[in-house]
């Protein structure tokens, strides 16, 4: 297409420069000039064409005297932009040091003041300059406001300070005028101060951005809604809020979670148990089947009997087996929640299974076992190193190997796992 522009347009010009010929060769003009005794006399297109080149002269000759002015601005351009790259190169390798320094050199030049001073003031914030970091962003606010203030609020909440963070950021989310940037930043600020309304309020603007990605948004939006559950002040405000929250956000494991502790904090079993198996038939979650077997309730027998049937699909599954070994535990089986619990650790160690095989122990009297498994338990959570159990006079030891499950395509030819 822009092939038959150009010929169009090549048309067009040689057809005006025909008729123009014509239009001039019939009368060509006549140009006069007397000066102090000279005289010129020529035609009006001859006068055009010397004025053009006239003008080429002057610009030419301006140019070539300006060069020698020019050079060590040139320079001067060239190595700050040299800088600029070395400080974000720096910067991205963590040469903090060295960032911060070839960024300053590079904001002496004007038009790159400003996204120079605001990664220098990155570079001193990661190395634990703040006061340095807020100094740059004083100078890079005359250049780049926008951007020196969310970035200033990032300082001030790594600082130890949002409640600051977040009063810098509240009069722009007023007026709606913040970017993605200081809405993300509003959005962790006001979590850190409680202020869960605000955080609330910030995530519809961030989303209608798009400035994050599916999964990163989706991560901060969990965390805003478990903020917003666990500030529920009673039952019925909780439950207030459960019906009112959309159902792709009821449907969100870590948010089910915090409602289902909650709700049984509130004396409220019986919906939040409701909620966990609802969520697990829809989907399988390693988090909900954990909380599923600490939830209080007279009903641990039914539970158990349930979760038992959930092990034909997850056999392997570390959380379900900590599950059943807790919930053994409640009910005094203490063969089968070894079972369990042994074959969670071997699977997956945590806290969590030691200390209920500890708990498991204690139930059948044997004290310097359950001691042992305790102080596993606190080894584990410091990251110490941890102590295997005695060898146990039964020979009969539960089989602690993962159990091997079948997979097929689409064409029901047999697969290896994962």
């Amino acid at each position: 297409m822009r092939l038959w522009y150009g010929i169009g347009l090549l048309v067009v010009a040689a057809a005006l420069a025909a008729f123009g010929w014509h239009w001039v060769a019939a009368d060509p003009g006549y140009v006069l000039v007397r000066l102090r005794g000279w005289r010129v006399e020529t035609t009006v297109v001859a006068a055009l064409v010397l004025l053009l080149l006239a003008w080429a002269l002057i610009v030419v000759a301006w140019r070539l005297l300006r060069w020698p002015f020019g050079a060590f601005s040139r320079r001067h351009r060239r190595l700050s932009q040299q800088r600029l790259g070395a400080g974000l190169i720096a910067l991205m390798e963590g040469r903090h040091g060295d960032a911060e320094r070839d960024l300053n050199r590079a904001s002496r030049l004007d038009s790159l003041r400003g996204p120079a001073l605001l990664a220098a003031a990155e570079a001193a914030s990661r190395r634990g300059e703040h006061g340095r970091a807020l100094e740059a962003l004083d100078q890079a606010a005359q250049s780049a406001p926008q951007a020196a203030r969310v970035l200033r609020a990032r300082v001030l909440r790594r600082e130890g300070r949002p409640a600051e963070a977040l009063a810098l950021l509240i009069p722009e989310s007023d007026k709606g005028t913040l970017t993605p940037g200081g809405w993300r930043e509003l959005v962790r600020a006001a979590l850190a101060t409680g202020d869960i309304r605000r955080a609330r309020e910030a995530l519809a603007p961030l989303q209608k951005s798009g400035a994050l990605g599916n999964r990163a948004y989706a991560a901060l939006e969990a965390q805003v809604l478990v903020a917003t559950v666990q500030a529920a002040a009673d039952g019925a405000s909780l439950n207030t809020l459960w019906s009112q929250l959309p159902k792709t956000q009821r449907r969100v494991p870590a948010v089910i979670d915090a409602y289902a502790r909650r709700a049984a904090a509130f004396g409220l079993t019986l919906p939040a148990m409701d909620e966990v198996e609802s969520a697990l038939r829809r989907e399988w979650s390693p988090l909900l089947i954990e909380t599923y077997g600490m939830l209080a309730g007279d009903d641990v027998e039914a539970r158990l009997r349930r979760a038992e049937g959930w092990l034909d699909a997850h056999p392997n599954d570390a959380n379900l087996l900590l599950t059943l070994g807790r919930m053994c535990v409640r009910l005094k089986l203490w063969g089968k929640a070894r079972q369990y619990l042994q074959r969670s650790l071997a699977l997956a160690p945590g806290a969590g299974a030691w200390e209920a095989l500890g708990d498991t122990f204690a139930g059948q009297g044997d004290a310097e076992q359950a001691q042992r498994c305790y102080r596993n338990a606190l080894a584990f959570g410091r990251g110490d190193a941890i102590v295997p159990l005695a060898q146990m006079a039964n020979p009969l030891q539960p089989d602690t190997q993962p159990v091997a499950l079948e997979e097929r395509d689409m064409h029901g030819v047999p697969r290896l796992r994962g």
